[in-house]
């Protein structure tokens, strides 16, 4: 398929490729003779804006696995997906108020780092290989190939050329400038990306209105397809594709209330607070306070992100089911045969791009689908070669290394993780939803990252031995419950390991109190650290006395456990009735509430500690008046989208 590219569209498209290497090179150019240091390669130096911080962010995450994955799951599924974007929006508020203030305080450089910090090198070296895993066997080789494939459709290049395209382009300026390239250009990435990808998306659907414009446009396709606007999905009602020739419930990838009351929490937790490649770019913002505000910015633009990769694809199922071959090509102009096809779900955004783009401004929008492609690559090259380098180099081959070997041994990782890529990205061709898969397989380790950070952040009493076995249970939990129930949708597996997981770490920290140390801190050290929760207020902290913070804690932990019986009894109570919901996943929400009001307990009550515990400043938990206001329209509009779309 080729969607008759002019002489235009290249030319528009060869001049973004030259301009995003020409930035990349050029904010990463050093004086003669001076060589990077370390933190000017893998953190830009600590110097991004806020703005910067929150376009790299948005960039890094908006791929190919959101234009063709994301769309292709809304030609699938419908709006139902969205949910991965909106409560990413909450997701990013409690990792700007909470988790970001922390990493920066303490100066990490990499998540494993921060384990090594917290509880000892074996924890960090095994989340450190987890993550390299995952970027190299899920990210990298899936970002690649949806790439590859939408060049294919669109651009008639052949796969396997378009994979080593996108890999060796993406490899270029991030390889040479590290992560000050990567952020920089990221800039230009995300404007391009949006109003390209919000022009595809105004095209499309003014000519679904029949001309009449996008509200038009959006009255058709509710009308035709309102099955696909519905953001709670039970089980049994809608059914896509499984990539085999066969139909599957979409239940089995969005159960129900489990987006709201499960694993969903987990896998945005993760993700945008304890992902290396993520939250890097939060790690190199110039300040604290620069860093919250970035990820504010980045939280509106999630909410803006399904209109431009969801409404896509069900403009794109309403063409193909609503319309005859006849009708269509009356409304393109085009003969069918000229039209094509959807076969899978992933080719709805390429179909439509080559469709209802018109020539010229078809360049436009595939850069805007390159440049999201070309960034999340270019920041999952960087995070390999520096979770590599600081965590498995350093820690276990030269210690001592200098700034300019370090860099040097970054920029050969990232060449060899590249090659591996390009081997793998080419198996993936099996699979209908690829969006899917990415989230399944990184869910294997999301229950584990949740559990052994949040607890080592903020919960005194967490021992190395509990996050260490609980690290190296991860996994294997995954894998035994998906064998042993392999009927249950992930998201519902993950909350069930992820209970798995904290009673772990829970009666292993417990077992292990004598090995402990007596808190002998002064009061005014004592007060931080058991305000090392983020349900302790901060503006509380510094005019209650020691006791009156103890007392203030113990009744927060109350609430919690209260909280927790709640959902425990809705569970029991309502989750066999309402199990076409996936009412079940409060279960893990419940425990959730459990560990919170444990943590509040245990820290206010307790006089010793785990030897390795950090003492968390509650100023860093402070936010502006904006902030705080920003915060709450985001919630009010996310609260609002489920409202009218549940």
């Amino acid at each position: 398929m080729n969607a008759g590219f002019s002489t235009l569209d290249y030319t528009i498209f060869i001049v973004y490729a030259v301009v995003i290497v020409a930035m990349g090179l050029w904010v990463s150019r050093t004086k003669n003779g001076v060589e990077k240091t370390s933190q000017e390669y893998f953190l830009a130096d600590k110097s991004l804006p806020w703005w910067a911080v929150g376009a790299s962010l948005i960039a890094a995450n908006i791929s190919a696995e959101h234009f063709i994955g994301t769309s292709g799951s809304g030609f699938a599924i419908g709006l139902g997906i969205a949910a991965y974007e909106w409560i990413a929006a909450i997701a990013l508020i409690i990792v700007a108020k909470y988790f970001l203030p922390i990493f920066l305080d303490k100066g990490i450089f990499t998540m494993p780092q921060f384990l090594m910090t917290r509880f000892n090198r074996g924890v960090s070296t095994s989340f450190a290989v987890f993550w390299l895993l995952v970027y190299v066997f899920v990210n990298l080789t899936s970002v690649s190939y949806l790439g590859a494939l939408a060049m294919e459709s669109i651009m008639g290049i052949p796969l396997i050329y378009g994979i080593i395209g996108l890999l060796v382009f993406s490899g270029i300026y991030s390889i040479y400038g590290g992560l000050e390239a990567v952020a920089w250009t990221d800039v230009i990435q995300v404007v391009v990306l949006v109003a390209g990808g919000l022009f595809t998306t105004f095209l499309a659907l003014d000519a679904v209105g029949g001309g009449d414009g996008i509200l038009a446009g959006f009255s058709s396709i509710y009308q035709k397809a309102q099955e696909h606007f519905v953001m709670i999905i039970p089980q049994g009602e809608i059914f896509v594709p499984d990539g085999e020739g066969g139909r599957k419930d979409a239940f089995m990838d969005l159960p129900g209330l489990a987006v709201i009351f499960g694993a969903m929490w987990l896998t945005n937790l993760g993700y945008w607070g304890f992902n290396q490649y993520i939250i890097q770019k939060g790690l190199a913002a110039k300040s604290i306070d620069e860093a919250k505000t970035g990820l504010i910015f980045a939280a509106y633009l999630k909410i803006l992100i399904p209109l431009i990769v969801v409404i896509p694809g069900i403009v794109a199922f309403v063409l193909t089911n609503s319309y005859t071959a006849a009708e269509l090509s009356a409304i393109l102009g085009k003969p069918i045969e000229a039209i094509g096809t959807i076969s899978k779900s992933d080719e709805a955004y390429p179909w439509l791009l080559k469709n209802f783009v018109p020539s010229g401004v078809r360049g436009l929008a595939f850069a805007a689908l390159a440049a999201a492609i070309v960034s999340s690559l270019a920041s999952m090259i960087n995070s390999t070669s520096t979770i590599f380098t600081m965590d498995i180099y350093m820690a276990y081959f030269k210690p001592n290394a200098s700034s300019r070997e370090l860099v040097k041994v970054g920029r050969i990782v990232a060449v060899v993780a590249l090659i591996i890529a390009m081997g793998v990205a080419q198996k993936l061709t099996a699979l209908d939803q690829v969006f899917q898969y990415i989230q399944e397989y990184t869910g294997f380790i999301y229950p584990g990252v949740v559990a052994v950070f949040g607890m080592g952040l903020f919960w005194r009493q967490i021992t190395s031995n509990a996050a260490l076995v609980t690290a190296l249970a991860t996994i294997p939990a995954g894998i035994v419950f998906k064998f042993m129930a392999p009927d249950m949708p992930w998201i519902l597996r993950m909350g069930y390991v992820f209970i798995i997981l904290c009673t772990i770490a829970s009666v292993i920290s417990f077992a292990e109190n004598g090995k402990k140390v007596k808190d002998t801190q002064p009061d005014g050290n004592r007060k931080k650290s058991m305000a090392g929760s983020p349900l302790l207020f901060s503006k509380l902290i510094p005019v209650q006395a020691d006791g009156a913070l103890k007392k203030s804690a113990v009744m927060a932990s109350y609430i919690f456990f209260g909280l927790s019986l709640v959902c425990f009894a809705v569970g029991i109570l309502y989750a066999r009735d309402y199990s076409h919901l996936g009412l079940e996943s409060i279960y893990m929400l419940a425990v959730l509430f459990l560990m919170v009001g444990i943590i509040l307990y245990t820290n206010a009550t307790m006089e010793i500690k785990d030897k390795k515990a950090i003492e968390v400043d509650p100023a860093l938990f402070k936010t502006s008046a904006g902030f705080n206001i920003a915060a709450a329209g985001i919630v009010l509009i996310i609260g609002l989208l489920y409202y009218f779309f549940w």
